[in-house]
């Protein structure tokens, strides 16, 4: 769950990653943590513009089927770029909240929204 709600932040600061991050630390995490493998490490490797290789990584990562891609470039982002990390954590709060009060709103007895609703 946290992994796909963090897929869809990334995907909102996609624009703000790309035109921000050198993607070579993060690749090189993204390596490691075998998120992206040794054909695809390469292919990234060689492609000359930083925005373009960050993009391409991006796409790669989205179509990732690992179950902690996205939590693993949060940490990947964390040293050299905690501004953006902050960004991501405030949507993802964001995100979070709207998601718990879609639960509330769709509670099947009503009791819980009625408490929800008592509490603000």
């Amino acid at each position: 769950m946290a992994n796909e709600v963090l897929k869809q932040v990334f995907q909102e600061v996609h624009q703000k990653i790309v035109t921000s991050v050198s993607p070579d630390s993060v690749m090189d995490m993204m390596f490691s943590k075998k998120i992206i493998g040794t054909d695809e490490f390469y292919r990234l490797r060689h492609v000359p513009v930083p925005r373009d290789r960050c993009r391409d990584l991006l796409l790669l990562l989205h179509n990732s089927s690992h179950p902690q891609t996205f939590i693993y470039l949060r940490f990947a982002l964390l040293k050299d770029y905690p501004w953006i990390v902050d960004e991501i954590d405030k949507l993802l709060t964001s995100q979070t909240s709207q998601l718990q009060q879609l639960r509330l709103d769709h509670s099947t007895d009503g009791k819980l929204l009625l408490r929800a609703r008592k509490s603000m």
